[in-house]
């Protein structure tokens, strides 16, 4: 099934909430970037959370998220937008550690409990919001649901899932974001955090096939749910052969020239899909004409 998003608001517009379904988007990360179990689901919570964040945007806006974490999977970079577009990466793909006793994979381990969550969003104004808190968890829904009360005041609950198969595929993945609105009633946030503690873990959720509109149902209650909107979501990454000449190209003339006579072929990778770029010598002079 095709992903997507969806936005809503809950008990009159108390409380706006998003929930997504990710499982194709996050399948495409891992074939790309070979990731294995655990680096698998810290990559597939933080596009999970990613695109959610970036449905929050508008316009031509555009967001990026850092996890620098102090485990050894490295950072984690995640870039998207208002048009449910995502893309990320981790700096090392081959982590993995056994599940503990109740079949959850660590992430913790991988992320590391020590370091920080940055949010960098651009908006459209001189100087980009840059947002960041320390890594409470390393289990990254405990780190969003902080970064948005302490970077964006904003009391929130977000809950991402990522169920692995054992050769390293994606069986599901999805998730979920409350915010609670100012002058919501004590009664609904009381309902809510109640809800929150009976609930299955979003995990469970996802691996009982719910989408994303009968997530909202479970975590909010139905009739307090109304959706305003579906939206689809996708790893799409904005790089292209066009985009790695210009790149090139600011190289200047003296290093380009240098490029060609060290290397027969050039190759230029893009951290964020895996795709590799492949320039010959001939390729390299005609850029450098073009200077």
């Amino acid at each position: 099934m095709k992903d997507y998003l969806v936005k809503a608001l809950a008990f009159g517009g108390e409380v706006r909430a998003y929930s997504a379904l990710t499982t194709e988007t996050v399948s495409e990360a891992q074939r790309r970037h070979d990731t294995w179990r655990t680096a698998s689901a810290a990559l597939g919570r933080a596009l999970t959370a990613g695109a959610m964040m970036g449905a929050m945007l508008k316009g031509d806006q555009k967001l990026t998220i850092k996890v620098e974490g102090n485990g050894p999977l490295g950072h984690i970079l995640i870039d998207a937008n208002p048009k449910g577009e995502v893309r990320g990466y981790v700096a090392n793909p081959h982590v993995d550690f056994e599940s503990n006793e109740h079949g959850k994979l660590r992430v913790y381990q991988a992320v590391g409990t020590e370091g920080f969550l940055t949010v960098i969003k651009d908006i459209g104004m001189r100087e980009p919001f840059i947002g960041q808190v320390p890594i409470v968890s390393g289990e990254l829904g405990e780190d969003f649901t902080y970064y948005f009360a302490v970077s964006e005041q904003t009391p929130a609950s977000v809950g991402v899932g990522i169920l692995v198969n054992g050769d390293d595929t994606i069986k599901a993945a999805g998730g979920f974001i409350l915010q609670i609105m100012p002058g919501a009633e004590e009664k609904t946030i009381s309902f809510i955090e109640q809800r929150l503690q009976t609930i299955p873990p979003i995990s469970k959720l996802v691996e009982q096939g719910l989408m994303p509109e009968e997530i909202l149902s479970e975590v909010l209650g139905k009739e307090n749910v109304k959706v305003l909107e579906k939206m689809d979501i996708a790893f799409r990454c904005t790089c292209s052969r066009e985009r790695i000449e210009s790149v090139l190209l600011s190289l200047g003339r003296a290093e380009l020239e240098q490029v060609r006579e060290e290397e027969e072929q050039t190759e230029v990778h893009c951290h964020f899909c895996n795709e590799k770029y492949l320039f010959t010598q001939e390729d390299l002079t005609s850029l450098i004409e073009s200077l």
